[in-house]
């Protein structure tokens, strides 16, 4: 009796837990959209340690999509635009990460890279795509940014290739408690490498 009572109990407490977050949906089931809260994650980052975005309640989050061996992601490391954007919106409380949803992604390799990089930001794994597929992730770089609620509030390019960086116009104007003004673009860069049947 005392078993059965402590299954039931386990099994109310799990679902009232999982009904505050917004998980990564199956594969086949739409992704999250602007205006809707963010779907939270539990990956791991190159040295084991695990990150969930619900850890970062009522900070303002970015999240990078990455590969470092696309040359477009890679691109925008050797050009610092991401470390550059990082730098100076850490120092304003806002949290960056960047997730390798990449089919058979290697996390040391990835270690060695953020280290040759510069990336002071941790790499977290996705190696089975759900939380790129939860995102809608399409291309290595894919940015979205993720305000102090939870909501979803950008997702695109990190900027138009020329002058306008669309991320820090972004962060900016949550920053300022003001709505974004461009909260969608198409992101460009190679395409994200998922797991085969994953």
């Amino acid at each position: 009796m005392i078993k059965i009572l402590s299954a039931v109990v386990v099994v109310a407490l799990t679902g009232s837990v999982a009904s505050t977050l917004v998980t990564a949906p199956e594969q086949g089931q739409s992704p999250a959209v602007v205006g809707s809260q963010a779907p939270d994650f539990a990956l791991k980052d190159s040295y084991g340690k695990e990150f969930r975005l619900a850890d970062f309640k009522d900070k303002v989050v970015v999240l990078e999509w990455i590969n470092r061996t696309c040359p477009v992601s890679r691109g925008a490391h050797e050009k610092k635009t991401m470390q550059d954007i990082y730098k100076k919106y850490a120092a304003k409380g806002v949290v960056w990460l960047a997730i390798d949803t990449t089919a058979g992604s290697d996390p040391e390799k990835n270690r060695v890279y953020a280290a040759e990089k510069g990336l002071a930001y941790p790499i977290l794994h996705d190696p089975d795509g759900r939380t790129g597929r939860a995102y809608g992730a399409k291309t290595t770089p894919h940015m979205f940014v993720i305000d102090k609620t939870g909501k979803l509030v950008y997702n695109g390019a990190i900027d138009d290739r020329k002058e306008t960086n669309y991320v820090a116009a972004a962060l900016d104007e949550v920053l300022a408690d003001k709505p974004v003004s461009t909260s969608r673009t198409e992101p460009y860069g190679c395409s994200v490498k998922y797991a085969r049947g994953k």
